[in-house]
């Protein structure tokens, strides 16, 4: 996937599917031995890897909305620039408003012949003799980098300014 045009339709929708809140749509993105690694953490491998991945956002932030920011060479990669909002109302939440940027370090699977991406993020055969790869045009390796430490203060932020709150009330009525 060379073409600016194509990358950049095939990155809104990747965006999108983030939003969708099914993850199999994120993973429809990946290559079917595809990995995905946030932060320099394990490499999860596969589309049933990757869903999963993909899941534990979406339930952490079940109205998160991740837009794409940008797109931008690098060598034999792109980045793939996005910024995520949601609350954290999901199982365990803080309740927080969490908005964190970031981007993920993209290399395409470029096949073997003539398949090409197309703007649903699923390979489309253009010619069945050219032995292309079923995974031409998808991604085949992500390396995600986002402020981890920035994320967790804006996670804990106000759940210590309302657990310090709810001490106050607590010792108010005992007096």
């Amino acid at each position: 996937m060379n073409d600016l045009a194509e990358i950049t339709k095939f990155a809104k929708r990747y965006a999108e599917a983030w939003c969708s809140q099914d993850p199999e749509k994120v993973a429809a993105f990946f290559a079917e031995h595809g990995s995905i690694s946030i932060n320099n953490g394990p490499p999860a491998v596969g589309r049933a890897a990757i869903a999963k991945e993909a899941e534990g956002f979406m339930t952490t932030f079940p109205d998160m909305v991740v837009t794409f920011d940008k797109l931008e060479p690098r060598g034999g990669a792109t980045a793939f620039h996005w910024t995520l909002t949601g609350t954290n109302t999901g199982p365990g939440g803080t309740g927080n408003k969490v908005r964190i940027s970031g981007y993920e370090l993209w290399k395409i699977d470029n096949g073997a012949g003539g398949s090409r991406a197309t703007w649903t993020g699923k390979p489309e055969r253009v010619d069945e003799q050219g032995g292309e790869s079923i995974n031409d045009g998808l991604i085949a390796e992500s390396k995600g980098h986002f402020d981890a430490a920035d994320y967790e203060r804006q996670l804990q932020e106000n759940k210590r300014i309302d657990d310090s709150s709810k001490s106050r009330l607590h010792l108010r009525h005992e007096i």
